[in-house]
């Protein structure tokens, strides 16, 4: 049979499986282009990003099955997108290789309690990774070098002892789903036959309290103790549920004696855990904590790249410049402006241009919102009692820059999340002890002296007045 034959036939086992308006909304418009035989390579072209990413999204494993069906086993799917109609630009775009795995793995019991029966079907197990959460997409910068690179050598070797368990922290929106769901990812491709899960705190908290009502709370501790590669978002949940953490206690324990990997995500590190027991903070800190700071201006400059090359948008470099200074670091917030912005370009057929940015920036991202930074809590302190942050980070013991040094680490443990450490690292690379003794020596002061009481309410007004 013909190539082109092979794609009439894959057309018609397609056309069998879905509604007739699917059918001519998302299969009709793709093109035959290719297919090598040799290298089990075919190519079919796509009228558009959009068109590319909804079949990825919702229509891979049919997709997957029905070329191996008319084509051959192992066919290798790549994509020409095309990216510009005026001037007949495309791109190739190389199907995942994941998506088809993942996706063929059935997700009917996501919220149910784990059983026996799980374990005795290791080949069932959902991973629940986000096939399209990789290291292909995750743009490295300053903020994230580190977790970055460790992730990546875990993810290549994951039955290696060193980094575990592994401890990522930062704000939110800084990429820490998008980093521990690419870790995930790629050992599934590297080491299909190891059992990864990955698995929401909250969506844990949930199957233990259903199993506690079931009484198969044997079956749930059981369940976990049979994955490979445990992977936990959001921690800090359990920070008020003793018992979700003595049960996760003994499941990790049993993990780790038996060298297997757990990865963990927070936004806080272990150490500003309150409300953890102390056996199992240790234990998250025995291994690898590392941060995830917020991405500066350069790296969502290069994550919005990326994401408009990908969708094959025509953005202006002034337009990326203001999206990236206003998304507040947050990659969650310059994904959703570059989606409003190809929604808009799409309905409307018009350009992306500085006022329709300007518009979506004021509906996508809450700017008055925006968390404190330390930058931002430097610079309202050093102008209230008029010196620089260049002083304020050095070791000057003048009694105006000591006290605006102190109130700035007063103001930072305050109103943002970070930890003493960091703070410290901020101002001028001081130790966590110095931080701690800064902010004891303000709020003393604050109980005798009114006047320096006022000074430092009116630099917070001057924080909500900006807000």
């Amino acid at each position: 049979m013909s190539p082109n034959a092979s794609w009439d036939r894959a057309l018609a086992l397609i056309r069998e499986n879905v509604s007739e308006q699917q059918y001519n909304t998302w299969f009709k418009p793709i093109v035959f282009e290719s297919f090598d035989g040799e290298q089990k390579a075919l190519v079919l072209q796509v009228p558009s990003p959009f068109v590319y990413e909804y079949l990825e999204e919702n229509y891979v494993d049919l997709l997957s099955k029905v070329l191996r069906r008319t084509f051959c086993e192992g066919v290798r799917l790549a994509y020409r997108v095309v990216t510009d109609k005026e001037h007949k630009l495309t791109q190739v775009i190389e199907a995942d290789p994941t998506d088809a795995d993942l996706a063929q793995q059935v997700k009917t019991r996501a919220n149910q309690v784990p059983t026996q029966l799980d374990a005795a079907m290791p080949q069932e197990l959902d991973s629940q990774l986000n096939p399209h959460q990789t290291f292909n997409n995750y743009i490295e910068g300053d903020s994230n070098k580190l977790p970055r690179s460790v992730g990546l050598s875990i993810a290549e070797h994951p039955s290696k002892s060193q980094f575990n368990p592994m401890f990522i922290y930062g704000p939110s929106g800084c990429g820490k789903t998008h980093l521990i769901n690419a870790i995930g990812v790629r050992i599934k491709q590297l080491y299909p036959q190891k059992r990864v899960l990955y698995v929401s705190a909250r969506l844990f908290q949930v199957q233990f309290v259903d199993a506690t009502r079931q009484g198969a709370i044997n079956d749930f501790i059981h369940f976990y103790q049979t994955i490979d590669v445990l992977i936990v978002d959001d921690i800090q949940e359990w920070i008020t549920s003793p018992k979700t953490q003595n049960t996760f206690f003994h499941i990790f324990d049993h993990l780790f004696r038996n060298g297997k990997r757990i990865i963990m995500a927070s936004d806080r590190p272990p150490v500003d855990l309150q409300g953890m027991p102390d056996r199992l903070l240790t234990r998250f800190a025995c291994g690898l904590i590392a941060e995830l700071e917020k991405p500066n201006e350069q790296l969502c400059i290069d994550i919005l790249k990326s994401k408009i090359r990908r969708d094959g948008l025509q953005i202006p470099d002034d337009v990326v410049t203001f999206i990236a200074q206003q998304a507040n670091g947050s990659v969650r917030d310059l994904e959703g402006v570059i989606n409003s912005l190809m929604a808009y370009s799409v309905v409307y057929n018009c350009n992306v241009d500085m006022r329709l940015a300007q518009r979506i920036i004021k509906r996508a991202v809450k700017i008055d919102d925006r968390p404190l930074t330390m930058d931002d809590i430097l610079e309202t302190v050093c102008n209230h009692f008029n010196v620089t942050t260049a002083s304020v980070h050095s070791k000057s013991r003048k009694r105006d820059i000591v006290i605006a040094r102190q109130v700035s680490m007063y103001l930072a443990q305050k109103y943002t999340k970070m930890p003493s450490a960091r703070i410290g690292k901020l101002v001028g690379g001081r130790d966590h002890s110095t931080v701690i003794h800064s902010c004891t020596q303000v709020e003393q002061r604050m109980k005798i002296d009114h006047l320096f009481q006022n000074e430092v309410q009116s630099i917070e007004n001057s924080f909500k007045l900006k807000k």
